[in-house]
């Protein structure tokens, strides 16, 4: 899918200008669910816009899935130039979408930039695990054995507290999630993809589980307990 349309267009004036993104329009108007009768016109301006911001959505993905491209060995530059305008035309949405939150801290061209950054790394990670399984584990790997007898048993008794802290402080969930993002390295939007939530409730979970792990390793003399930061 290709949201803006290649049939060249004069570009006005006032969009080369730094306030170009205001003819932009209502994020809202290329929603079909809600735009109808409510999308505004089609003018001139307006189309240069979006012309401008596809072109710097571009920009931003093909640079990102360049530099990306290690993640895909088999892909060959047809494969990594249609990953780059699929990431163009969801982060475009995306920026429509959120366009009331810029607060012009920076330049919105600056701002847009890090929505192609972002959307493209997500598709070359997706990519990349599109023919992988996701395990989700409750098990962590055993101890690596070409470590000295002393590491070995160190090792050993920290590995038996951290299984045993999994186990009993953690929730099923939790110790999923924990060991697919931590341990099997699994990207965090694939995971978020595979089971069907959002990245801010797998940083939820993992903020949680962490902090239940560090209580129960602190308890079992693991870990040192942290300073008290309250002042009285």
């Amino acid at each position: 899918m290709t949201i803006v349309s290649d049939v060249p267009i004069s570009v006005p004036d006032c969009v080369h200008d730094d306030n170009w993104h205001l003819h932009l329009g209502e994020p809202h108007s290329l929603d079909p669910a809600r735009s109808e009768g409510q999308s505004g016109p089609e003018t001139p301006q307006r189309l240069a816009a979006q012309r401008r911001l596809h072109e710097l959505l571009l920009k931003a993905t093909r640079l990102q899935v360049w530099r990306l491209r290690h993640q895909l060995p088999g892909a060959g530059p047809t494969d990594l130039e249609d990953l780059a305008q699929q990431a163009a035309d969801d982060a475009h949405l995306a920026v429509l979408r959120r366009l009331r939150e810029f607060e012009a801290r920076s330049r919105f061209s600056t701002w847009v930039f890090k929505f192609g950054i972002l959307q493209a790394g997500v598709a070359v990670r997706r990519q990349a695990w599109r023919h992988r399984e996701v395990t989700l584990s409750e098990t962590l790997p055993l101890v690596d054995p070409d470590h000295g007898p002393a590491s070995r048993a160190e090792g050993a008794d920290l590995a038996r507290a951290v299984r045993t802290a999994l186990s009993t402080a953690l929730t099923t969930r939790q110790r999923q999630i924990m060991i697919a993002l931590l341990i099997d390295d699994v990207p965090i939007d694939v995971l978020a993809q595979r089971l069907g939530t959002t990245r801010n409730a797998l940083y939820k979970n993992v903020h949680d589980a962490r902090k239940r792990l560090r209580e129960a390793l602190t308890a079992s003399g693991h870990l040192e307990a942290l300073p008290d930061r309250r002042t009285s």
